[in-house]
């Protein structure tokens, strides 16, 4: 639950947001929210697949967001001739010229950072893909037998092409599940299109200010957590992801007809972190039904998997995510017992069920 002095940092937050924002729009046109997705990713603690063709501006725009924190910044080009010591670093042998004696000194890789862009990550086998997991869920990696750890806050924002499907290697279900969020990045409005033009074709280089360091993320990453949430929200929450598992007895019909696997725990628990993220970012003291409908669609499009009846008919994840929301109902009985939240905010307005 929030403390007296966390109502102030829920305000520096939302504050940190719309600073980070505006830093933002210096130099990227739109994509309002994507960039919502990626904070909310961020101060959830999680990480983020961005997807979109090329030239949508993945890359600028997640090394613009790194330049408006003080953090340590590393990308990565991930190509086909990648090795995993390339992403972790490797052990050298190194001579003392005094005592003329040989030891092995580990010398660190890209991945000890606190962003780490990983470009085009579906471009390397995947024996190189592997080396994040380690990273990605336990904020360490092991080489020569010792364990390294990482600097923390530590985020894997990475990109992939949807289209050009020649010599990529799709990521494996285990590691699409460590990524908490799986953002569309889509084409921009004839207006922003416009501007994105006007901008890029003149000698006028935007500059960006640092805004947050990195001991202010993680004290606002443990405001996110200590964010109340009603019981309902997070039954509700389940609910979305228990329903589109085609072999449980709370599927849907269309679930069990479009859908092959469903998606699992790690869905719900980012889709209550991720409607916290949400809702401090903008300024609310809870997290609400709202929330997790906002944030649903990047927490389950990669771990719903559908089937040939879905592919034949042109049917994506995204439409049976929208189906289930449709589908599931916030139940009234548990609404009203919840008890977690003062019954005014319980009450207040239609989308804060």
């Amino acid at each position: 639950m929030l403390q007296d002095n966390d109502v102030q940092a829920v305000e520096e937050l939302n504050e940190a947001f719309r600073q980070i924002t505006e830093q933002l729009a210096r130099v990227i046109v739109g994509q309002q929210q994507v960039i919502e997705e990626l904070l909310s990713a961020m101060f959830a603690g999680g990480h983020c697949l961005l997807v979109g063709v090329p030239g949508l501006a993945k890359t600028l725009m997640i090394r613009t967001l790194a330049d408006t924190m003080a953090l340590k910044f590393s990308r990565i080009q991930f190509t086909p001739d990648l090795m995993p010591s390339d992403i972790t670093g490797t052990e050298v042998i190194q001579e003392d010229r005094v005592s003329g004696t040989r030891e092995f000194k580990f010398l660190q890789g890209p991945i000890f950072g606190n962003i780490i862009l990983a470009d085009e990550i579906n471009r390397t086998p995947p024996k190189t893909q592997a080396a994040l997991l380690e990273a990605m869920q336990e904020y360490q990696i092991t080489a020569g037998g010792r364990r390294h750890r990482l600097d923390r806050p530590f985020f894997v924002l990475a990109t992939q092409n949807p289209i050009e499907q020649e010599g990529t290697y799709p990521l494996p279900e285990a590691q699409l599940d460590r990524f908490m969020f799986n953002t569309y990045v889509d084409y921009p409005a004839e207006d922003e299109e416009f501007d994105i033009v006007k901008r890029t074709t003149t000698d006028v280089e935007a500059a960006v200010t640092p805004t947050l360091t990195g001991e202010q993320i993680l004290k606002l990453q443990k405001i996110v957590r200590r964010l109340p949430v009603a019981d309902h929200v997070i039954r509700y929450a389940m609910r979305l992801v228990r329903m589109s598992r085609p072999h449980k007895g709370d599927a849907p019909d269309f679930i069990r007809e479009y859908v092959s696997w469903g998606a699992g725990p790690r869905a719900s628990q980012y889709l209550v972190l991720g409607a916290k993220a949400r809702a401090v970012l903008h300024g609310q003291f809870y997290a609400g039904v709202d929330d997790v409908r906002a944030v649903a669609f990047p927490v389950m499009r990669h771990r719903i998997m559908t089937n040939f009846n879905a592919e034949a008919e042109g049917i994506k994840p995204d439409d049976v995510i929208q189906r289930l929301i449709d589908t599931a109902k916030v139940k009234q009985d548990e609404a009203d017992g919840s008890g977690k939240l003062p019954k005014l905010f319980r009450s207040e307005g239609p989308g804060k069920a």
